[in-house]
């Protein structure tokens, strides 16, 4: 399931490194492309907000499997996209069916005793954070040596073949509920898991809080290290996912501390901090490459630490509903990234990295004071 995670989420974030190609392909401005990685997570969003709460009412295997077949003809259809538009669009179905990874986690979290449940959680999600930045370490590789359109290529490959492995692994288990309830109610009793819930409410606003400071850092970077500051090409600029696999790394540690009474609401602060602080060693980014090292393993680190804590927090919400309940989670979480997607281009064209670094503070900070207050 993990593996699975890993190379399902890399569709995602495919796009983040490759913002200049796309540019220099469609004749194009930064913040003209910039609709691109925002366009996979707004789906993304989509995908678990309108599909993800069909997990309680069927057989979550057939609906991973499902969708996971329309995969790879998205991808392909990214892959020879002949405009902007079109390459927003099929990378907008992309973020849309890769939601079967917020089917995933469910089922780990169902087939878990209570008191392994944030150890699982945690173990699925450092494939999923792996998945996420190792997707634009692969990215930056096959366009360097290639062309963008090979990337997504080789998501499509990647994911037919993650499709055939799921086909025969993944446990066979019958539908949370059996009740026949339409699909209208159910979206709207999704909506009421977020009036009930209070935990879930606090957990949807830090989320999108600092998931949108993540995606500021990481589209602001791609254009400050293809400036001619730094002057990288896409091979490189991938390859500083490769620090934020280090940072991920957290993951299993937060799980474990988040087991612990009282343990989520510590865990996340803790990372919390941690988020607003890797905008300070980032300040120093403009002509210093360890600046943008330490942010790098901070925001990681502290972003997949405050995940890991609210999605254990949730869990223990009741299980019945818990499709819906991670619907609300994660829609708001990738709504969060995808508005920081977009602020990071345009806050690039309009000042360059000083004035992503005062963007994706401010998320971060939003989300300490959220979390300070509620």
């Amino acid at each position: 399931m993990a593996l699975a995670c890993a190379v399902t989420v890399a569709n995602l974030y495919y796009a983040q490194p490759l913002l200049q190609q796309f540019a220099a392909t469609f004749h194009a401005t930064i913040a003209g492309v910039g609709v691109v990685p925002s366009a996979v997570q707004i789906g993304y969003a989509g995908g678990l907000l309108f599909l993800g709460p069909l997990g309680d009412r069927h057989a979550r295997h057939r609906f991973i499997l499902g969708l996971g077949a329309l995969l790879p003809p998205a991808l392909l259809a990214a892959a020879a996209a002949p405009s902007v538009l079109w390459l927003a669009i099929a990378t907008l179905a992309v973020g849309l069916l890769s939601s079967i990874i917020q089917q995933i986690i469910p089922l780990v979290a169902h087939v878990t005793p209570p008191s392994l449940r944030g150890k699982a959680i945690g173990m699925v999600m450092s494939g999923l954070m792996i998945g996420i930045l190792g997707g634009r370490v692969l990215a930056g590789a096959i366009a360097q040596w290639a062309s963008w359109r090979w990337a997504f290529g080789f998501g499509a490959a990647s994911s037919a073949a993650i499709w055939l492995m799921l086909w025969r692994v993944l446990p066979r288990l019958p539908a949370q509920t059996q009740a026949k309830q339409g699909y209208v109610a159910l979206m709207a009793s999704t909506l009421v898991q977020f009036v009930k819930y209070r935990e879930l409410r606090f957990a949807a606003l830090t989320g999108a809080l600092f998931f949108g400071s993540f995606s500021v850092f990481w589209v602001g970077l791609t254009p400050l290290l293809h400036s001619p500051v730094y002057g990288y090409g896409p091979a490189v600029v991938g390859a500083f996912g490769l620090l934020g696999i280090a940072g991920a790394s957290s993951a299993a540690l937060a799980g474990r501390w988040s087991d612990r009474p009282g343990g989520p609401r510590r865990v996340r602060l803790i990372a919390l901090v941690a988020v607003l602080l890797s905008w300070v060693a980032a300040a120093f980014g403009t002509h210093n490459v360890w600046g943008l090292v330490v942010g790098i393993l901070a925001i990681d680190a502290g972003c997949q630490g405050a995940h890991i804590a609210n999605l254990a927090a949730i869990h223990t919400l009741p299980g019945e509903a818990r499709s819906r309940i991670n619907a609300v989670y994660m829609s708001a979480y990738f709504g969060g990234g995808a508005i920081g997607s977009l602020v990071a281009s345009h806050a690039w064209d309009a000042g360059g990295w000083p004035a992503v670094v005062l963007c994706g503070a401010w998320f971060a900070a939003a989300g300490l004071v959220v979390e300070r207050v509620m």
